[in-house]
């Protein structure tokens, strides 16, 4: 029988590594400019948040879910994050915050683009749909190498690797919403001469938009827990706690870390939940009026053209 020990060994590993050293040696200056407006975002996001008292902030936030799920969810928010201040701990859940609202503004920016793109061309995603698979199905400690490598160290660099990790969730399910719309809509849109744009903004996005948002909330979840091993490359924040409680083997310190984030999460999954709930059949009412407006011009030319027709 064969030794595989004594088999040629395909140096894959080898290769990755001087081709990372490569890319940070030769684009440092594109990796920098990548990082600038993350770091920027994050810094405005960071210090506003700082700067708002936290019994009003969290007011703010109670109202947000209050106005987006329910009372319930409301009621929840207001003592789980009073619990979060009252255990220490408010500074670094801000952080946490701030590093996972940068991400999603950064995803949304991106992944809805690229999953209309996607959705309104097979070839692109053809292309887009492995890439995905490997982004998701990769162990998200591997995602910290090549990015400490490439950007270095810190809260920014760990922003860059969460909105990698949590981008691909908003992808898919942005393609998705916008190929479930019912092609008897598009058809009826087409017939009353809308264009490309009219379609996409006035039927597809806004059929859509329940499922962009049930994205929304996966890509939230994703941010959440990438957020917290991201500390274990420097980025501050609740992930950086229970890593300081681990390495001190205190569990207490790591305990309170984790009921933080956990009370984090669910607020924010609640809040992004009702979002995505909330008034569904809205939509449907504002592709009706779409539709009117499109066929008013034919009913109006149609009404002038018998006008006219019994002048002569």
């Amino acid at each position: 029988m064969l030794d595989v020990d004594n088999l040629y060994v395909i140096p894959l590993d080898q290769w990755i590594q001087v081709g990372v050293r490569w890319l940070a040696m030769h684009f440092r200056p594109l990796f920098q400019t990548i990082k600038w407006p993350v770091e920027t975002l994050l810094t405005a996001i960071d210090h506003g948040l700082h700067a708002i008292p936290f019994p009003i902030l969290i007011g703010i936030f109670a109202l947000i879910a209050w106005r987006s799920a329910s009372r319930g969810v409301a009621l929840f928010t207001l003592l789980s994050l009073t619990l979060i201040a009252f255990m220490g701990l408010w500074a670094e859940a801000i952080t946490t915050l701030s590093l996972i609202a940068t991400a999603i503004v950064v995803c949304v920016i991106l992944g809805i683009p690229i999953g209309i793109l996607c959705a309104r061309h097979d070839r692109a995603w053809t292309i887009v749909r492995p890439v995905l698979d490997v982004m998701q199905t990769t162990p998200s400690f591997v995602y910290l190498v090549p990015v400490v490598m490439l950007f270095g160290v810190g809260t920014v660099p760990g922003a860059v690797a969460v909105i990698v990790a949590a981008i691909s969730p908003l992808i898919r399910f942005t393609n998705l919403g916008i190929r479930l719309v019912d092609k008897e809509m598009v058809e009826a849109g087409r017939a009353f001469g809308a264009t490309d744009r009219q379609l996409l903004w006035e039927v597809q996005l806004p059929l859509a938009l329940p499922t962009i948002l049930g994205g929304l909330n996966q890509t939230v979840l994703m941010a959440m827990v990438m957020s917290v091993i991201v500390s274990m490359i420097g980025a501050e924040g609740l992930g950086l706690v229970v890593l300081q409680g681990l390495g001190r083997l205190d569990v207490g310190m790591a305990a309170v870390g984790g009921i933080a984030i956990v009370l984090l999460a669910m607020i924010l999954d609640r809040i992004t939940q009702g979002l995505a709930n909330q008034d569904k059949a809205g939509p449907t009412r504002g592709i009706r009026a779409a539709l009117a407006q499109l066929l008013r011009p034919r009913n109006e030319e149609a009404g002038s053209f018998e006008t006219n027709h019994q002048q002569v």
